[in-house]
């Protein structure tokens, strides 16, 4: 799974890479070493002594990801031949502090944009709760979207995210929801003409393998 999102990486542009480690963190390394890390620089953000989740280890890893550019996090459990070049160009050009992909699929929980694609909240359609405190969700005015797994992030969010006092172990998510309000967070919805898969479970595992026999997907 790393490799293939590192090689998907490196042949779409991205030669500096950081990877967080925590369970089986040292065979990482090694991994990483005997492969030369593909050619391309690849530094490695420490978590084995305690996994920070999806917002805790960027910020952690944040001295490594922070050079004034926006930079691109990609979810090692995510098969996609999306164009992330075009994600990241897209970003730049809206002036956006981050842009999340997001798609259609069935789940409870769902991020919720406005009709020019801008984050406002997240609902629990199963329990109707809502988030952030104050919003109402409009459901013939808002979109409701599932995160992808792949997200661009200005420096400035970062900064924010270190200014609004953010620690320790933490999910992305309602980091998010914590300043969609101020921050301008945006959506770019996955093409139709795109695969994605969360290979993170076992049922979508089956999927993706069956789709790659039988299709020309390529790195």
């Amino acid at each position: 799974m790393l490799e293939h999102v590192i090689l998907r990486l490196k042949n779409q542009g991205f030669m500096d890479l950081v990877i967080n480690i925590h369970h089986f963190g040292q065979q990482i390394i090694d991994f990483l070493e005997a492969k030369d890390c593909f050619d391309i620089h690849i530094a490695v953000s420490d978590e084995r002594d305690e996994v920070l989740e999806t917002g805790g280890g960027i910020l952690k890893a944040s001295d490594l990801l922070d050079d004034g550019e926006p930079f691109l996090v990609h979810n090692a459990d995510i098969l996609t031949n999306l164009d992330l070049q075009q994600l990241y160009h897209d970003h730049k050009e809206s002036g956006a502090d981050a842009t999340l992909l997001v798609g259609q699929r069935d789940t409870s929980r769902y991020l919720i944009f406005d009709p020019n694609h801008r984050l406002c909240g997240w609902t629990n359609k199963t329990t109707g709760e809502v988030k952030p405190q104050g919003f109402v969700y409009q459901p013939d005015y808002h979109q409701p979207w599932a995160f992808g797994g792949i997200h661009v992030i200005s420096p400035s969010l970062l900064h924010k995210m270190k200014g609004d006092g953010w620690s320790g172990k933490f999910s992305i998510i309602p980091f998010y929801l914590s300043v969609c309000q101020s921050a301008l967070i945006m959506a770019h919805p996955i093409p139709s003409s795109c695969y994605w898969f969360d290979i993170g479970k076992h049922e979508t595992l089956e999927q993706a393998e069956k789709f790659l026999e039988v299709s020309s997907f390529k790195q």
